[in-house]
């Protein structure tokens, strides 16, 4: 028995265009390109939902507005930019 299934999708041709284009850069499939990007993707949230949970044990949402409350309500590229000038931090 696999355990593999099928699932029609379907894309904007600009996407699955780009994704072609990948694919045969990395020579692979686009069936593989697609099912490697999903992978990843599930993988990347899992790995920040739990992390995000083991961080959260032991507080409680009302801990997070008391940490906000202290914090300035500035801009926080303007706060780095020494000149207060965005476009210096941010590059050309």
């Amino acid at each position: 028995m696999s355990n593999k299934s099928s699932y029609p999708l379907k894309l904007p041709r600009s996407l699955r265009s780009a994704a072609e284009r990948l694919a045969r850069a990395d020579g692979v499939s686009l069936n593989q390109f697609i099912a490697a990007t999903i992978i990843e993707k599930v993988g990347t949230l899992n790995t920040t939902e739990r992390f995000l949970e083991q961080r959260a044990v032991g507080y409680a949402p009302t801990d997070l507005h008391a940490i906000l409350n202290v914090v300035p309500d500035t801009d926080p590229i303007e706060r780095m930019c020494a000149d207060g000038n965005r476009n210096s931090y941010l590059g050309p």
